[in-house]
This record gives structure tokens, C-alpha cells and sequence, in this order.
């Protein structure tokens, strides 16, 4: 069978058959994101392996929301790969939301969803040729590719809620990917989840102590 196919079984873990793809994009993106923690460059070219495999899983469980996140993630890793490159990283102060910010991009998290959730949904009437079954989970999987974008953003400006968002997104998926049956893709964003919790936790002591120097 196809390396590239979810059905082509590489090993049983727990009466699960776990394909050859699906193991080798949840090992990359783990390995991806303890890179992205230790500063290390590698990071990126790693990410890329994770997110063009990623593509092709999701394309199969047809997570069609998700399929276009992985377009989005793979061109901003090369951008963030170039830019490693030629620049030095500098230091960006945590800082926090006030209240009226984090009301006012929620609330467009959620516009954004319902408007592109009920696109997701009809896709496969207005693109048969492209796609040829409805989409899977459109709306929950909507908010994963919407406010993933969001949280990479306020990740970039330091804004501690790019934590709770991460928190938020990776529950998400892990409901949703363990209900298509792609098990180990699940245990990903498990360990991502638990990372964010860590993340979040981390930043909040930064910023505690450098309040408490001010």
C-alpha cells in the first residue's frame, strides 16, 4: 500500500493501526516543537516535514480547514526559517492583554469561524471536482486553522494569552482527531496541550518577576 496513505500499517500500537505517515508527522512535529523551545534552527526544517505530512493526513480524514492551516504554517516556516537565518533574535518583553483587546479578538475568533465554518461546509458543493466528500467537523475545525493563526501571532508579540488560546485549540484537537481515528495525531496535540499548559505557566512566572523587578 501507498507510504502516503493512512491505511498503509506500519505498526499495531493498542489494537491501533498506526500508519507509516502518521507516525513519522507526530514524531516531527514533537521533535519540531522542543527545537522551537531549546531556540534551535532546526526547529523549522523539521516543522516543514510535520506540516507537509500533516497536509496529506488531513486532506485523506477530509479536515479540509485544517488542510489549508498547514498551507499557512508552511509559509510562514519558510519565512521563519529565512529569518532565524539573517537575524539575530531579540528579546520581546511578555506583556498581557486588557480586557476590551481580548473581548474584542475572541469575538472576531468566533465571527471568523461561523462565516468560514459555514464555507467549510458547503465546500464540497461548490468545489466537487476538488473536494469530493463534505468536509469533516467544519465549524470546530474552522476554529482550530482560525484562531492558530491568532495564536501564532500573539505568540510572536508575546502576549501571554497565546497560552490559554494554545490550551484552547489543542482540546480542540484532540476531540475532533480522535473521533476521525487518527489516534496517534491525537496523542500530538496531547502532548502539545500539556506543553501549552507548561508554556503558559512559564511565561506567567516571567512576567510575575518582571513586574516585581518595575
Amino acid at each position: 500500500m501507498h507510504f502516503f496513505s493512512i491505511k498503509s500499517l506500519f505498526f499495531t500500537f493498542l489494537d491501533y493501526p498506526v500508519s507509516y505517515i502518521e507516525f513519522i508527522a507526530t514524531c516531527s512535529g514533537i521533535v519540531a516543537v522542543y527545537l522551537a523551545a531549546k531556540s534551535n534552527i532546526l526547529t523549522w526544517p523539521i516543522g516543514l516535514i510535520n506540516i507537509s505530512l500533516s497536509f496529506i493526513v488531513f486532506w485523506q480524514v477530509h479536515l479540509y480547514s485544517d488542510v489549508f492551516l498547514q498551507i499557512y504554517f508552511f509559509a510562514i516556516s519558510v519565512y521563519g526559517w529565512y529569518n532565524w537565518q539573517i537575524e539575530k533574535k531579540t528579546e520581546i518583553p511578555i506583556k498581557k492583554m486588557n480586557l476590551k483587546k481580548k473581548v474584542y479578538y475572541l469575538s472576531f475568533i468566533l465571527l471568523l469561524t461561523m462565516v468560514f465554518g459555514y464555507a467549510m461546509s458547503n465546500i464540497h458543493l461548490y468545489l466537487p471536482i476538488i473536494f469530493d466528500k463534505p468536509a469533516a467537523y467544519p465549524y470546530p475545525d474552522t476554529f482550530i486553522a482560525i484562531a492558530s493563526i491568532f495564536a501564532n501571532i500573539w505568540l510572536a508579540k508575546r502576549f501571554l494569552e497565546n497560552w490559554m488560546l494554545w490550551i484552547m485549540i489543542n482540546i480542540v484537537s484532540v476531540i475532533i482527531y480522535f473521533n476521525k481515528g487518527i489516534i496517534i495525531i491525537a496523542l500530538q496535540f496531547f502532548i502539545f496541550l500539556l506543553l501549552a499548559i507548561l508554556g503558559h505557566l512559564k511565561w506567567k512566572k516571567e512576567l510575575f518577576k518582571l513586574k516585581k523587578i518595575a
